[in-house]
C-alpha cells in the first residue's frame, strides 16, 4: 500500500482548486507559461524566457530601480558589512540596518513609526490576527488582496468574528459593522487601491463610518507604494491628511524593488504589534543587504529625481492605457502601473499571452480564481525604464490580436463591474 503521504497528495490532486488546475494543464499543456524559466535579464527591461528574448511586461519593479546602480552598490555594500542573513528572529533583535530602514520608511511616509516584515503577506497575516481579540472584530472589503483575506482567516481561527462588505460601498460597512455589534472594537481592511481596476476606496467616507461604529482603518497600499501620492508615499495621506485611527501597510518590493512589506502607524500600535505578531516572531527577517537597498531607495524617493523618476512611469501608463483604449480594447486600470485588457474565456485568455509572446512581449495571462470565471485578462505591468518605443509595439501587437480574435468591446466592462 502507498505511504500516507502518497495517499494524501493524490487526494488532495482530485479535489478542489488542484484538480481544476490540473485540469488545465492537460486541457492546454502549448498555452500555459507558468512554469517557463527566465534565463537571462537585460537593462531595458528585456528577458530570456523559454528560450527566447521577449519584452517584459510583467515586472511590479515599476520605477525600473531594480537595474539603478545605487541600489544594486547598497546591497553590495550590506553583503560586505553584514553577510547575508541576521540569523536571529526580530524578538530577540534586530541588526542596525533594519532599525535605520524603519525610521527612514516612518520619516518618509510621515508616521510616528514602522515595522518591517519580510512581505507584504506576513504583514498582513501577522497584523490583522494581531491587531485584535475575540472580544473584537474584523470585516473586510469582498475584493480586498488574498492576503487580507488569510488574515481574517487567522483571526477567525483565534475566535475573532469576521465578515466581508460589498466592494467600495460605505452603506455596506456600516451595515456590516452595526449587525455585528456588540463588539469592543472593530478592524476594517481594504487595499488602497484595487490593482485590477484601478479603483480607489473611498477611505474619508470609511474613516468616518469607522469612527463612529468604535472601529479604524487597516490599508494595505501594497500597489500604491512608491507610485502614488506625494514622495510615492501611497493613497492614505492623499485621501486622508494624516493617519489619524488609520494603520497603512506599503511593499518594499514593486515600487521599491527590494525585498519585504511594512506597517506604518503611531508609535504605540507599532509597538503592540511588535509583541503580538506571530509572522514576525516566529519567523526570520528580511535580510541586512535588502535594508540597506530600502534606506536607499527611501533616499531617492525623497529626492528631486523621484518627480523625473514618477513622470516618466505615469506617461508610460497612459501611453499604454490610452494606446489600448484607442485600439477599441476593454481596458481595465491605469492609475496605477497596471493596465488590464479583458478577453474572457479562459482558453482565450491563455491563447492571448501565448500570441504576443510569440511576437516578442510577455504578459501575464490571469485567470480564474485570481479573477471570476469567463473574465480572464491581460495584465501588463508598466514600468519606468519602459521606452517608448516598446510599449507602441506592444500596442501594434495588440492591435494584430483584436484582428486576429474576437475580444470583448469596452462595453464589456460596465457589466463585468456591476456583477
Amino acid at each position: 500500500m502507498p505511504a500516507p503521504l502518497d495517499r494524501l497528495i493524490d487526494s488532495l490532486s482530485r479535489t478542489g482548486m488542484t484538480r481544476f488546475f490540473r485540469r488545465m494543464f492537460d486541457d492546454y499543456p502549448d498555452l500555459l507559461m507558468k512554469d517557463q524559466q527566465v534565463d537571462e535579464v537585460g537593462p531595458d527591461r528585456a528577458i530570456k524566457l523559454g528560450g527566447r528574448w521577449v519584452t517584459n511586461f510583467g515586472s511590479d519593479s515599476f520605477l525600473g530601480l531594480d537595474q539603478d546602480a545605487r541600489v544594486k552598490a547598497a546591497v553590495e555594500r550590506g553583503v560586505r558589512a553584514w553577510g547575508t542573513h541576521n540569523g536571529s528572529s526580530r524578538a530577540f533583535s534586530s541588526v542596525e540596518p533594519n532599525v535605520r530602514a524603519e525610521r527612514k520608511i516612518a520619516r518618509w511616509m510621515g508616521t510616528e513609526a514602522a515595522l518591517i516584515y519580510p512581505s507584504v503577506t506576513l504583514a498582513n497575516t501577522g497584523a490583522l490576527p494581531g491587531l485584535v481579540t475575540r472580544q473584537d472584530v474584523v470585516v473586510a472589503d469582498q475584493y480586498a488582496h488574498n492576503s487580507i483575506d488569510e488574515g481574517l482567516k487567522l483571526a477567525k481561527a483565534r475566535g475573532v468574528r469576521t465578515a466581508k462588505f460589498a466592494h467600495n460601498d460605505p452603506a455596506a460597512l456600516d451595515e456590516t459593522l452595526r449587525a455585528l455589534q456588540p463588539y469592543r472594537y472593530a478592524v476594517v481592511a481594504v487595499d488602497g487601491v484595487y490593482s485590477m481596476s484601478g479603483q480607489l476606496p473611498p477611505l474619508a467616507e470609511f474613516r468616518s463610518i469607522a469612527r463612529d461604529r468604535s472601529a479604524c482603518l487597516y490599508v494595505d497600499d501594497a500597489h500604491a507604494t512608491g507610485v502614488l501620492g506625494a514622495c510615492g508615499r501611497g493613497t492614505v495621506l492623499e485621501a486622508l491628511d494624516g493617519y489619524d485611527n488609520v494603520l497603512s501597510v506599503g511593499s518594499l518590493s514593486k515600487g521599491f524593488s527590494c525585498l519585504g512589506g511594512f506597517v506604518a502607524g503611531k508609535q504605540a500600535a507599532i509597538d503592540v504589534l511588535k509583541l503580538r505578531s506571530n509572522s514576525l516572531i516566529f519567523g526570520g527577517p528580511v535580510p541586512p543587504p535588502y535594508l540597506e537597498a530600502v534606506c536607499e531607495v527611501v533616499d531617492i524617493l525623497s529626492s528631486a529625481e523621484y518627480p523625473v523618476l514618477r513622470a516618466k512611469l505615469d506617461a508610460n501608463v497612459r501611453r499604454l492605457s490610452e494606446g489600448a483604449a484607442r485600439i477599441g480594447l476593454a481596458v481595465m486600470g491605469g492609475l496605477v502601473p497596471i493596465v488590464s485588457v479583458l478577453v474572457g474565456p479562459e482558453e482565450a485568455t491563455l491563447k492571448a499571452g501565448k500570441f504576443l509572446y510569440e511576437r516578442g512581449y510577455y504578459v501575464q495571462s490571469v485567470v480564474f480564481p485570481a479573477v471570476p470565471h469567463g473574465a480572464g485578462v491581460l495584465r501588463m505591468q508598466v514600468n519606468a525604464n519602459h521606452a517608448p518605443a516598446q510599449i507602441d509595439a506592444l500596442l501594434d501587437a495588440l492591435a494584430a490580436l483584436k484582428q486576429s480574435a474576437a475580444l470583448p468591446e469596452p462595453s464589456a466592462l460596465a457589466a463585468l463591474m456591476a456583477a
